[in-house]
């Protein structure tokens, strides 16, 4: 055991959970020209920075004794930003100071706060919370920091992110000034370096992070799709690496639920954890994940903070994160305490060179690839199955009996193939991608075509989506002033102020003549021009630009529309969970 001379309790428990030697952050706080000082440590995430400043505030809590004396006030507070973190540094604690003697408070938001100002009256050494549930406790006066004598602030940059600089702030204000501050950040902005020159005297800066890369047990992959393809792509990725553990995260809770929902259906094991799930709720995802239960978790970013897995080898950025110290604090729920992980961004080709610019700042070089098919996932299987099959196994004479009984009745050839498929069935089905080709995209675009519709015409409507456009009652429009059918309407494009759609090319002149004469004799003022278009949905693609009108067949008269003037109230139609209505006009008095 290569750590420095700590007391016999520390020592017993670093050795009885199988500690033989320090991590780099572990061995720089222990260092002489650390102790008893205020410390800044930049360190990434899974390098061991709990049992970092757990034996850093050993000298406070122990001083030159093996055990600590009982104390009516908290001496160490320790201020995570979720739940998840908060519970797991208690927990980290309970082991590290147990033989000495501490009792441990953990204060977070979805507990009973009764419970906790019970266990904090009764004496509790060492204080562990979330920022809002300490600044509860400590206005209602269940909270004395009177006697602290060391305050750390774990992940200090993701609580700041999360706007808990005014609870710091009264919480820190609390404390002695004799007090020690110990300030651990994966990243090191402009707010933390304010707050370390508030709360902090003579800090000493403490860096683990290489300034080479971002996180050095981490292999990073961008992996380019077409926006409709990421949730394929996500499937895709989870069978090629068959991650004992992976993590996919989203932005925001929807976005959570309905890839859950995906996953679920593809036959994953698959948890989810976000904001809208309790304690409880989270609690029991954990544990499915650590039972083996299940293998996926699907989360949001501050659900995620805290979270522990040791077997967790695979993160997924299903959706692009914000920045590049979202992009680190993601990707080190992977690779930690010295073990390899997988960081795979999925990329839509639009947001390309965001992403570059992103893993630049962050100093992390990815390798960009495409999301693996099913042939490479069919040859990652077989290699698995191998490396399964040819493993030395137990036999007892069950397995013998049985065997023999299968060769009597099978050829071997005809057992290994039945192994083959009983493997794989156990197994989701891989998606097939459109090739990562422009040429390869604009051909599958084309197969997915309705029979009947790969020779179409557009036509144009001077409605968009500033006139509330909608596919449910732009379609019955079209079937009134067309004399035509649902099944005859290809593709439709709604743009900002205009909205394209597809005709077979055998009806489009007799489509084009019934909404001229429908114009004319539908009796509205101000009837909606429907008319062909040379150049089709690209003009309702690039956004606002001046509106034009294609010229009719000549001989025909021109039938125009004043653009629509009375605009919808969206914010109330979307509160009352109705549906927006169309604009005034001659096709809101039929139906087809």
């Amino acid at each position: 055991m290569n750590f420095p001379p700590l007391p016999s309790s520390l020592q017993a428990a670093l050795v009885e959970r199988g500690y033989a030697a320090a991590t780099p952050v572990q061995a720089e706080v222990m260092q002489p020209q650390a102790a008893g000082r205020d410390l800044v440590v930049s360190a990434q995430t899974g390098s061991g920075k709990t049992i970092a400043f757990g034996l850093a505030m050993a000298e406070q809590l122990l001083g030159h004794s093996d055990t600590i004396p009982f104390a009516e006030r908290p001496l160490a507070l320790i201020i995570a930003p979720t739940r998840e973190l908060a519970l797991q540094v208690s927990r980290e604690l309970a082991w590290l100071y147990g033989k000495a003697g501490a009792r441990i408070a953990t204060c977070v938001g979805g507990m009973n706060p009764q419970q906790e100002r019970k266990t904090l009256r009764s004496g509790a050494t060492i204080v562990v919370g979330t920022p809002g549930r300490l600044r509860d406790h400590l206005e209602r006066g269940a909270l004395d920091l009177s006697a602290l004598k060391a305050v750390v602030l774990d992940e200090a940059d993701e609580m700041l992110d999360m706007g808990f600089r005014e609870e710091l702030e009264e919480i820190l204000d609390a404390t002695p000034e004799t007090r020690r501050t110990l300030l651990f950040s994966a990243t090191m902005p402009r707010p933390i370096e304010a707050l370390a020159r508030r709360y902090q005297r003579d800090a000493l800066r403490i860096a683990t992070i290489s300034e080479g890369r971002g996180h050095g047990d981490i292999s990073y992959q961008a992996v380019t799709v077409s926006p409709p393809e990421i949730e394929n792509a996500v499937v895709n990725l989870l069978r090629y690496h068959e991650a004992e553990t992976a993590i996919l995260f989203c932005a925001t809770r929807e976005k959570v639920r309905h890839l859950h929902a995906t996953l679920q259906e593809r036959g994953f094991a698959v948890v989810a954890l976000s904001g809208e799930h309790s304690q409880s709720e989270r609690n029991q995802a954990l544990q499915a994940l650590r039972d083996r239960r299940a293998r996926v978790c699907v989360a949001t970013d501050v659900a995620a903070r805290g979270i522990d897995l040791p077997t967790l080898s695979l993160v997924i950025h299903v959706e692009i994160p914000r920045d590049a110290e979202t992009l680190q604090h993601r990707s080190g729920r992977t690779g930690r305490a010295g073990k390899k992980g997988t960081a795979v961004l999925i990329v839509p080709f639009s947001r390309r060179k965001r992403v570059e610019s992103m893993m630049r700042h962050a100093k992390i070089n990815a390798q960009w690839t495409e999301a693996p098919d099913r042939d490479a996932i069919k040859t990652r299987d077989q290699e698995r199955l191998l490396e399964k099959l040819l493993a030395p196994v137990e036999v007892d004479d069950g397995d013998r009996e049985l065997a023999k009984r299968l060769l009597a009745e099978r050829t071997p050839t005809e057992i290994a193939a039945m192994l083959v498929q009983a493997h794989r069935a156990s197994m989701p089905e891989p998606e097939d991608l459109i090739a990562n080709t422009p040429e390869a995209r604009r051909e599958a675009q084309k197969e997915r075509h309705r029979p009947g519709f790969e020779d179409t015409v557009w036509f144009r409507l001077d409605l968009g989506r500033r006139q509330n456009a909608d596919p449910r009652w732009i379609l019955p429009l079209l079937c009134r002033r067309g004399h035509i059918t649902r099944n005859e309407v290809g593709a439709i494009r709604i743009g900002p102020d205009e909205t394209y759609f597809q005709i077979p090319r055998q009806i489009a002149d007799k489509f084009a003549e019934a909404t001229v004469r429908s114009a004319r004799t539908d009796g509205d003022e101000d009837p909606v021009l429907i008319e062909r278009s040379e150049t089709g949905p690209r003009d309702a693609a690039k956004g606002n630009r001046k509106r034009h009108h294609a010229r009719g067949n000549a001989g025909e008269p021109r039938v125009k529309a004043k653009p629509t003037k009375k605009k919808f109230d969206r914010a109330k139609n979307k509160q009352d969970g109705k549906a927006a209505k169309p604009p005034k006009g001659s096709f809101r008095k039929k139906r087809p």
